[in-house]
């Protein structure tokens, strides 16, 4: 089956509020093996919710859509849909007892507004809504299943979970499209692709298929891999056997396949090789370590952070040698070794860390552009030194920074590893 998801709601148009029900809905749908071949987002518009549904009409086997159920006048959902399908909207006097029902537990009056929410398009089949006043609406046109759902997730979700395993799930007898992410860093998009895709071009025409679509993120690369099969079990082995393909054409510039982010992973490591860190950051302002103990237990591994920002700081907190400073400039790998060694040894950790420098938009010069960035990670036995030319603004630079800092040890805890 394939399906298409509308998010109903002008608010969703702007900055303010993010359309997140349909990845929830794609993520159930997928579960049962409905593909999502599209989403559109549509204001409170009547005509253009009508355009929209009806062109979906007779194209898919399932049209979801979520909001604009509620009890004003843009809540304009079924009237929309009503309207694709010429079916006349009729008053369900059980539906609106319901509602009244609702209000009388709570002390309240229901206004004659509410009624609205028991219109129901002529056919439809009603779906019960414990968690609030707007229920959701099924009905069937050709090939075509349309489903009418509540906007708040705390209505849609359990709606949603409660219609598919009593509709749907029964149908695609535990057939499903079945995940895993590569994620990649210290390579370019280019690059990953001309890797994989002499790979992932045969994997279209297997017992099992798999497609393909390769990401380029902030900082690395994600390759999603996507099986349809008929049961988890057969999907993981086509899956496995896909992800030690890829790995063994990437090498070790893939850092994740369980979905894992790269302070994650480094924080396994260094739990690994029983190492603790300490970090010494200047452009990236606290973002190293920030990202380090956003993982839980990092306690485990992570002993300080420290933001010198100013060469007196510099000099003052993790004593970087000011004639270092001097001769190289703050941006430069003399001084970010020099970071890395100070944080270390005034921590007494196993592995030190130093970034420094130009994350813009100004302070750049020809000699060292904005996004120049020298980083360090100096540990027992060994230490890695690097300047990087990044692109983007201030933001992307920062982040950047941390990316390749982390990727830097992560590759020297994996040889210490063997």
């Amino acid at each position: 089956m394939d399906a298409g998801i509308i998010a109903v709601g002008s608010e969703l148009l702007t900055p303010f509020r993010v359309d997140t029900n349909s990845l929830l809905i794609t993520e159930r749908l997928n579960a049962i093996g409905i593909d999502v071949r599209f989403k559109a987002v549509v204001g409170d518009d009547v005509g253009e919710l009508t355009t929209i549904v009806g062109q979906a009409m007779g194209t898919l086997d399932l049209v979801v859509c979520t909001g604009g159920l509620g009890p004003t006048e843009d809540d304009v959902t079924r009237d929309a849909v009503a309207r694709a399908l010429e079916a006349p909207l009729e008053i369900d006097e059980e539906i609106a007892e319901r509602i009244r029902e609702r209000f009388a537990r709570r002390g309240l009056q229901m206004a004659e507004i509410n009624r609205r929410q028991a219109m129901v398009p002529r056919g439809a089949i009603v779906l019960q809504n414990p968690n609030g006043t707007a229920p959701g609406l099924v009905l069937k046109r050709g090939r075509t299943t349309i489903v009418l759902l509540p906007g708040p997730p705390r209505e849609m979700t359990p709606m949603l979970d409660r219609l598919l395993s009593e509709r749907f799930a029964r149908e695609s007898g535990g057939r499903g499209l079945f995940r895993r992410v590569l994620r990649i860093t210290g390579r370019t998009e280019s690059d990953v692709d001309s890797r994989a895709q002499p790979i992932y071009s045969r994997w279209r025409d297997q017992a099992v298929p798999i497609t393909t679509t390769i990401l380029a993120v902030m900082g690395q690369i994600e390759l999603h891999l996507t099986a349809a099969a008929a049961s988890r079990a057969q999907a993981d082995q086509a899956l496995d056997a896909a992800v030690v393909e890829l790995q063994g054409a990437i090498g070790s510039a893939v850092y994740s396949v369980d979905g894992r982010p790269l302070e994650a992973v480094v924080g396994a490591l260094l739990r690994d090789v029983e190492w603790r860190v300490a970090v010494a950051e200047s452009c990236s302002g606290g973002l190293l370590a920030s990202r380090l103990t956003d993982v839980p237990g990092s306690s485990d591994y992570v002993e300080r952070g420290v933001v010198c920002y100013s060469n007196r700081s510099k000099v003052e907190l993790v004593g970087v040698p000011p004639h270092l400073i001097d001769q190289y400039g703050a941006v430069s790998e003399p001084v970010a070794r020099a970071l890395a060694e100070g944080i270390r040894a005034r921590s007494g950790v196993n592995v030190g860390m130093g970034i420094t420098g130009i994350a813009g938009p100004g302070g750049g010069t020809p000699e060292k552009p904005v996004g120049t960035v020298a980083v360090a990670v100096v540990a027992d036995g060994g230490e890695a030194v690097r300047t990087f030319q990044f692109i983007g603004g201030r933001e992307q630079v920062k982040f950047q920074s941390t990316q390749a800092a982390l990727n830097m040890l992560r590759l020297m805890l994996l040889e210490r590893k063997g």
